[in-house]
């Protein structure tokens, strides 16, 4: 208290405001600038989350072992299923007969559709129906139960829901699943399908060589009257021919044919080669005579010709015609270009002969093919004839054999089972059920139930428009929170006579009064310590308590900020401005003749209608009066007027006004007092309704102080805590 008076003493009060006066309009920002709001973020933190799993434990809890105790319960009346597993190995390798037939592997890019093929197979009604009719097992046909009254239902094909085939994956296994509530129900059922699975793949193949077989012997007959035909006929075209063999000779003729033509293809190109040959040397080209058989000689020749010339040169410049070395240089250059051109003719000749000789064997060895290949054709032709007749022979005579040999082959092997389809593993009675699985089934259900509780829990507090949360109020509705009052039992309406100046407390029993007044105490000081010393120099001389909602607690509110106030040997005025539903004087036990509407109607002086308070010597009473609508509409201009006289013998005057949303005198009674303050009600207050409450002071120019939280539970927010002072524990809660 030593301290709360000091801070007063430093900050006087300052003189009452006048609003129409004031050439701007006040508002929270003005009046108290360290409440400017922070950035809005609308991320929660981890903490909140966990808040909320705290908040609903129990009824997380609660929730979960019922689900779990609910589910073991169901589990424990469910009738117990029991499944079998027949195992049946598909060889890789086709099946195979007695004789005459070789097993034959699958192509391996066949192998999935060969054994899906093979699982359909197993779930057809031809596999399934014996096994039906055998242990008269209820089935299912076109999604109705098995009904004996019509032809058309028992014709339906057969399904059956507790059978499951799957393969194992990389193997060549087919499992056969069947469930039932007789253990050894299942086993009979799973072998019996897999038993008749291997007999229905039998039978397959043995209609399939039945028909085969069948099919052949219809064809014996007119085979072997064709290979009769081509054999009489091949016999017949022997003897015309008047050879064993024709292909023999045919084969000698070619060969000849081949080294006579190849030898003509030689001998055209040697003619060719000595035409051309000739043709240069006739032309005159060194290059063509040099290149011939004598080239050599030429070419020598030629070499001793230039260098006579050349030294023939070198004379003709030194000597005359007449000299002797003239002479004899111009004699060796004649005598080497005759033998020159002798030599030449000589070459030219033997090229001509060559050339001739090369013709003639040309045209020799074109003759003697045109003979052989004549001669050749004659025999080919014949031999062609020879080979199509007995080739057509033989392969009737082999078809006819071969077919006889199938006949044989098919008659055996059809009566032979050997299939690639074995069963390698018999199905056995199950010791276990496979369901229910409790153990599974109660994972499941906690596991499902514990998500479905924190789901709940925090769509619930996402839901949750109430106001119960100070940060989000201060980020949403951009207000300050001044305070919270907890929850007290026994709440409403009821105030006790002070003994030693302390507040009032409430209606309990001995053992609870004193630590919940000292709960109630010590919020409601914050509470007044957070409106009046919020701005030391902008201090309040009068503050409105409204709602935005009957019942949340302003009057209550309202009478303890005044008489905390009072506690502090300062002057309060307390007005009960709700003229519709009075409750001061009830609360303070005052009496209710005089009052707010009596001065409204002109019938009292303020002064005349105050009450005084015996318990609280510093708190005067201005209560209500009774009810007029008529006073309630002219309670603005009275008001102001109540104030401005009260400023300077009260430094706190409080108005108690109606709930603020469908109530006309709030909106009056806010636009002349310094501040007002709005009481929420903590989980009932809807968040839309304050955010109006606060929207339309705000247009009405009205300084909001802030926002009072009242009835605050523990586990209602993760804003505030418990503490203990001095080995007490006190409840009440702070940001």
């Amino acid at each position: 208290m030593t301290e709360e008076k000091a801070l007063l003493a430093i900050a006087p009060p300052a003189p009452r405001r006048s609003v129409p006066a004031l050439a701007e309009p006040l508002n929270i920002r003005t009046l108290y600038p360290h409440t400017e709001p922070e950035p809005e973020d609308t991320s929660l933190p981890l903490s909140h989350y966990l808040w909320i799993l705290s908040r609903h434990k129990w009824r997380i809890l609660a929730f979960v072992v019922g689900c779990v105790i609910a589910t073991i319960v169901v589990s424990s009346r469910i009738t117990p299923i029991y499944e079998s597993t027949a195992a049946i190995d598909i060889d890789r390798q086709a099946p195979a007969g007695v004789i005459g037939q070789d097993a034959t592997r699958m192509p391996l890019n066949d192998a999935d559709q060969f054994l899906a093929t093979q699982i359909r197979i197993i779930q057809s009604d031809s596999v399934l129906r014996p096994v039906v009719q055998k242990y008269r097992i209820p089935i299912v046909q076109n999604g109705s139960p098995d009904a004996a009254a019509s032809a058309r239902v028992r014709n339906a094909p057969v399904v059956l829901k507790e059978l499951k085939v799957t393969r194992p994956p990389n193997t060549y296994l087919l499992l056969i699943n069947y469930r039932s509530p007789d253990p050894e129900l299942a086993a009979n059922v799973s072998n019996a399908i897999a038993q008749s699975y291997i007999e229905h793949t039998y039978n397959i193949r043995f209609r399939a060589s039945a028909g085969l077989s069948a099919f052949m012997e219809k064809q014996l007959e007119e085979l072997k009257a064709k290979m009769e035909n081509s054999s009489a006929a091949l016999a017949q075209f022997e003897k015309d021919l008047s050879v064993i063999n024709p292909e023999e000779k045919t084969s000698i003729l070619s060969s000849r044919l081949l080294q006579i033509n190849t030898e003509f293809t030689n001998a055209q190109s040697d003619r060719v080669r000595k035409q051309a040959a000739y043709a240069s040397v006739k032309g005159g080209e060194m290059e063509a005579a040099q290149a011939s058989t004598q080239g050599e000689q030429l070419r020598k020749l030629s070499d001793r010709l230039d260098e006579s010339k050349e030294k023939f040169a070198v004379v003709k410049t030194q000597y005359g015609a007449g000299h002797p070395e003239f002479k004899k240089a111009f004699s060796q250059v004649a005598e080497l270009e005759r033998q020159f051109e002798a030599l030449r003719t000589n070459i030219t000749q033997r090229v001509n002969v060559e050339y001739q000789e090369a013709v003639n064997r040309e045209n020799m060895l074109k003759a003697a093919v045109a003979e052989i290949k004549a001669e050749f054709d004659h025999i080919n032709g014949r031999s062609f004839e020879y080979r199509s007749r007995k080739r057509e022979a033989d392969a009737d005579k082999s078809l006819y054999e071969e077919l006889v040999h199938k006949i044989k082959e098919a008659g055996i092997n059809s009566s032979f089972q050997n299939s690639s389809i074995r069963l390698a593993d018999s199905a056995r009675p199950a010791l276990r059920p496979v369901f229910p699985d409790f153990k599974l089934n109660a994972i499941l259900a906690l596991l499902f139930s514990t998500l479905i509780g924190v789901g709940a829990a925090v769509l619930s507090d996402v839901l949750d428009s109430t106001v119960h949360d100070p940060e989000q109020i201060q980020k949403d509705l951009r207000t300050e929170v001044l305070g919270s009052l907890p929850v007290v039992k026994g709440w409403r309406g009821r105030l006790l006579a002070v003994e030693d100046g302390a507040l009032p407390g409430m209606e309990l029993t001995t053992s609870h009064r004193n630590e919940q007044a000292a709960i109630f105490d010590e919020a409601i000081r914050t509470l007044r310590d957070s409106i009046l010393l919020s701005d030391l120099g902008h201090r309040p001389r009068s503050l409105l308590m409204t709602s935005a909602t009957p019942r949340e607690g302003k009057t209550t509110t309202a009478i303890h900020l005044a008489i905390a106030h009072s506690l502090q040997k300062r002057r309060t005025l307390l007005i009960d401005g709700d003229l519709r539903r009075p409750s001061v004087h009830e609360r303070l036990s005052v009496p209710n003749e005089r009052g707010l509407s009596s001065v409204v109607n002109g019938e009292v002086e303020w002064r005349g209608a105050l009450q005084k308070s015996t318990a609280y010597p510093d708190l005067d009473v201005l209560p209500a009066g009774p009810s007029s609508r008529r006073a309630a509409d002219r309670l603005g201009d009275v008001l102001e007027k109540i104030l401005t006289e009260a400023d300077p013998d009260y430094d706190l005057v409080i108005v108690d006004a109606p709930p603020f949303l469908g109530f006309a005198e709030p909106l009056q009674m806010a636009t002349v007092v310094d501040g007002v303050v709005v009481v929420t009600r903590t989980g009932q207050t809807n968040r839309n309704a304050l955010a109006s409450v606060l929207s339309s002071l705000r247009r009405l120019k009205a300084v909001v102080i802030g926002v009072a939280l009242n009835e605050v539970r523990q586990e209602m927010t993760d804003r505030y805590y418990y503490y203990g002072y001095h080995g007490k524990s006190y409840s009440t809660y702070y940001k």
